[in-house]
């Protein structure tokens, strides 16, 4: 596709196909979870409360009540299904999300602190989890960081902090009284429980910051997966963008688990389903958003329709079916020779 100023614009049908897919499933998802609860609603009825009908009660509970949930679930799997594919990308290797590199643990030894010193409430929490992240993300690139950045590296670096800072989640678990370690336990395990405006907007905020900014250097992204040397002679500035959208990431991750806790395997499972749905080569950075979006949605949706409103954070069937699908992946990659 070529557009009125000479600029010349490639798109893979499948890959839009697909994207459009996972955006209506995404969208029809969202809607199911909204309608689900204690006050039942059918899709028409949260579709007509939504664009302005239904009656005082329908409009309370759906857009002061479930409507910030399904957005806080929309954009907290669209921000770790980007970050995902961008660490991905960036290590070249499968298994290089935040749950494994140590992100999620930084931002969860961030909120930690934030409870158990401060006794801090819930924007305090959340401001903790996003300075883990940071201070996590720029001690493992500076840790990595040897003229320039490296995959393998990365990634074993990665591991090793992930490795400490559980211990130091540990440690702090010891320290907190029975409150402050049930608050704790129930932040960790990942839910969009409770969720309202307050965690919308922020998220919306970093989201449009962030993911448009991934996105436009989606191209570089994908000449380095052909290696550094042929990034380079392709006139991508290999170092500039590995920290650029590194960085983004970074704080989307951070984010994500300040909005929501930190919900393990979406940003792992995510960009992997996406490659596989879309069949093209590179990042697939749209796609693997929209089934983050879309994977986390879904979970909530079912873990309300399995076990009763409330009653299994989300984070715990994510994590179930996601440990499920790293034991498959590494079995994968073992039979190909590649671990």
């Amino acid at each position: 596709m070529r557009t009125g100023g000479g600029l010349s614009l490639r798109l893979d049908r499948r890959a839009v196909v697909v994207g459009l897919v996972l955006l209506a499933l995404a969208l029809a998802a969202g809607v199911a979870l909204i309608g689900s609860g204690d006050y039942p609603l059918t899709p028409a009825e949260v579709i007509a409360t939504l664009t302005g009908g239904g009656d005082a009660g329908q409009t309370f509970v759906v857009q002061d009540l479930r409507l910030p949930r399904v957005l806080v679930g929309l954009l907290v799997g669209a921000a770790f299904g980007t970050a995902g594919a961008v660490f991905q990308t960036v290590s070249r290797n499968p298994l290089g999300s935040p749950d494994v590199l140590g992100f999620a643990q930084g931002s969860s030894v961030g909120a930690l602190v934030a409870i158990v010193y401060f006794q801090a409430g819930t924007v305090a929490v959340a401001a903790g989890a996003v300075a883990g992240g940071l201070a996590t993300g720029l001690g493992i690139f500076l840790l990595a960081w040897q003229r320039g950045i490296h995959g393998y590296r990365f990634v074993l670096v990665g591991i090793g902090a992930s490795a400490m800072l559980y211990a130091v989640v540990l440690y702090l678990m010891t320290k907190a009284n029975i409150v402050e370690a049930t608050r704790a336990t129930t932040w960790m395990t990942g839910s969009l429980n409770g969720r309202d405006w307050d965690q919308v907007w922020p998220l919306a905020a970093v989201c449009a910051v962030c993911l448009p900014l991934v996105l436009l250097n989606g191209r570089p992204l994908r000449m380095l997966e052909m290696g550094d040397d042929a990034a380079y002679a392709l006139g991508v500035r290999v170092d500039r963008v590995r920290v650029l959208v590194l960085l983004a990431a970074v704080v989307l991750v951070a984010a994500a688990t300040a909005a929501a806790g930190p919900i393990s395997f979406v940003a792992l499972t995510a960009p992997q389903l996406a490659r596989r749905l879309t069949r093209s080569p590179g990042p697939n950075l749209l796609p693997a958003a929209l089934m983050g979006a879309l994977l986390l949605v879904a979970a909530d949706w079912a873990s309300q329709r399995l076990f009763g409103a409330d009653q299994l954070p989300v984070g715990v069937l994510t994590g179930v079916l996601g440990g499920g699908y790293l034991l498959w992946l590494l079995a994968t990659e073992r039979k190909a020779g590649r671990v």
